[in-house]
């Protein structure tokens, strides 16, 4: 029996990726794509371009979306709806839990089944081991293509809830992003200091990989809503943060980013937690700043 034929609909840097680890695993493949002309090196590899969405829709039961966000699949998919009816959508395309929802109700509503995924790897590994992607949605739907699914990645199925896959990956993309632009503002520090990235490189990759230990501290003081100051009291944590705010102040440098951890830091202050651990700012994150 021959690989489960696929659609892929959007040829950005991840969209290639999935086409060739497809073609690589001997999966027929038709694409589509705004800018035909990205199709060129897949169709050597062995892709099929179809000549519109209607046509590429109509190719295939499976139809992987690897576009910007929802906007762009209503914008590509909407004029196609009719051809929708049977096709299972993997939504493989960044956007919110509340989004992913509103986008299985739509596609449930022109005869499609909607699977939301977050890949959590970048272009470069995908098809390559101990990559995964979240998905949530149908569970029969999710496991008829399972195996198809994870020549892409592993698969990791976080329930019925389409929103559930969106809220992971975005959950996972809050700690990226803040950790990375944190990394960033270190370098800019150290280069006021005439420190260089590459000197700094041990030092803040030595820093990052004590964070499991604090995860794991902080996890479970979460669940039970209990912030013992037994190890670290929010007061001790606020006055290093002043340290850092005026650190980098001083250093000439742009304090949006220390100032806002400083304003949160504050914020827990006042409501009382200055004896409690670091995690009670999670109290204060549950609000919004008023």
């Amino acid at each position: 029996m021959g690989k489960q034929a696929v659609t892929v609909i959007g040829l950005g840097p991840m969209g290639r990726a999935m086409v060739t680890a497809f073609l690589a695993e001997g999966h027929p493949v038709t694409v589509w794509n705004r800018t035909a002309s990205k199709a060129g090196e897949l169709v050597a590899q062995g892709a099929v371009t179809a000549s519109s969405v209607e046509e590429a829709l109509a190719a295939n039961e499976l139809v992987v979306l690897s576009l910007t966000d929802y906007d762009a699949m209503y914008a590509i998919l909407e004029p196609a709806a009719h051809a929708l009816a049977g096709r299972v959508l993997v939504n493989l395309s960044s956007d919110t839990p509340d989004r992913a929802r509103a986008a299985a109700a739509w596609a449930a509503g022109h005869g499609a089944e909607h699977l939301t995924g977050g890949v959590q790897v970048p272009p470069p590994l995908i098809g390559k081991p101990g990559s995964a992607t979240f998905y949530s949605g149908p569970r029969e739907v999710f496991d008829a293509h399972r195996e198809t699914l994870e020549v892409l990645t592993g698969t990791d199925f976080r329930g019925t809830d389409p929103g559930l896959a969106a809220m992971y990956y975005q959950a996972l993309m809050t700690i990226f992003w803040t950790s990375m632009l944190s990394y960033l503002q270190t370098l800019a520090l150290a280069g006021a200091h005439g420190v260089t990235a590459a000197e700094m490189l041990p030092y803040a990759s030595r820093a990052m990989t004590m964070m499991p230990h604090f995860l794991e501290t902080y996890a479970p003081h979460i669940d039970a809503a209990r912030y013992p100051g037994d190890v670290d009291r929010l007061a001790m944590g606020a006055a290093s943060v002043q340290h850092v705010l005026h650190t980098n102040r001083d250093a000439g440098l742009d304090t949006a980013l220390p100032a806002a951890v400083d304003g949160i830091f504050r914020r827990g202050m006042d409501r009382g937690f200055a004896e409690n651990s670091f995690s009670s700012l999670v109290e204060v994150l549950k609000q919004p700043a008023g």
